[in-house]
């Protein structure tokens, strides 16, 4: 009994050893979203291990009558599906500031959020990582304090 089990688990290590992605160790790029009017945001992937990395997202803008930032930074998971092709699903969280006229009457805040993510990737040959993640976030603040669904396009370089 003891020999099957040792075989068994030897071969579920196996296994998983074969499904393990490489991933880039640094991805540093654009994800183009929509993030609660933030649009763009300035993105940074660092890989912990075969499988996992961290994804840090600085978005701000800047107007006449206001300025806001959001900072988030999610932990992420990634699977391999296909050669080049993965997807991943993370969680994490982040802050954001507002300050300005236009919605909270001349008033300046800071509030928190939590994230989810999911999506997927494609790195290609050259060092150039495209992705399409969705990530729902809840805030908590005057200006971040319901549900919001951002839809994001990624395209990273890899070194």
């Amino acid at each position: 009994m003891k020999t099957i089990f040792v075989l068994a688990f030897t071969i579920l290590c196996f296994t998983f050893s074969l499904s393990a992605q490489n991933i880039s160790k640094n991805a540093l790029g654009l994800r183009l979203g929509d993030n609660d009017g933030f649009g763009s945001e300035i993105s940074y992937q660092r890989a912990l291990s075969g499988n996992n990395r961290l994804e840090f997202d600085l978005g701000w803008r800047d107007g006449r009558d206001y300025s806001a930032f959001r900072l988030a930074g999610l932990y992420q998971w990634v699977h391999s599906l296909e050669n080049a092709f993965n997807w991943f699903v993370g969680a994490g969280g982040g802050v954001a500031s507002y300050e300005g006229e236009n919605s909270l009457d001349n008033k300046s805040e800071t509030g928190f959020f939590v994230a989810g993510n999911i999506g997927i990737e494609y790195a290609f040959e050259i060092p150039l990582l495209i992705s399409l993640d969705f990530r729902p976030e809840l805030g908590f603040s005057d200006f971040t304090n319901d549900l919001g669904f951002d839809i994001g396009l990624g395209i990273r370089y890899q070194f």
